[in-house]
């Protein structure tokens, strides 16, 4: 869904980039939002500043672009996400990515058979 400046509606569970005050660039998801406020709170999987990689730190939603959802092909992308599902703890991303695994191995024997 589009806001009213064209850009991707921001929404929890969204993985998003934007830059630190300081210019860190970091990259994460969106743990909770205040769009009253304008506030949204990002768990950070990966920055510049390393020391605050895995934190949960608040941003505003102007310093924020959504990144677009992954289109996943092949089993080393699931595994990879698969992993990074475990070290966020979202057990539901967890859970898609897994029943996606064992759907492209259970099609895999099939057309093997």
């Amino acid at each position: 869904m589009l806001s009213n400046n064209d850009f991707p509606k921001l929404e929890t569970g969204n993985w998003v980039k934007g830059n630190l005050h300081t210019g860190e660039l970091i990259i994460g998801y969106i743990e909770s939002l205040s769009n009253l406020e304008g506030i949204a709170k990002v768990k950070i999987v990966t920055s510049d500043n390393q020391d605050i990689n895995g934190r949960t730190i608040a941003l505003l939603t102007n310093q924020l672009k959504r990144l677009p959802a992954a289109n996943v092909s092949n089993k080393e992308q699931i595994l990879f996400l698969i992993d990074l599902a475990l070290s966020t703890g979202d057990e539901e991303w967890f859970k898609e990515l897994s029943d996606k695994l064992n759907s492209m191995t259970q099609l895999l024997k099939e057309v093997n058979a």
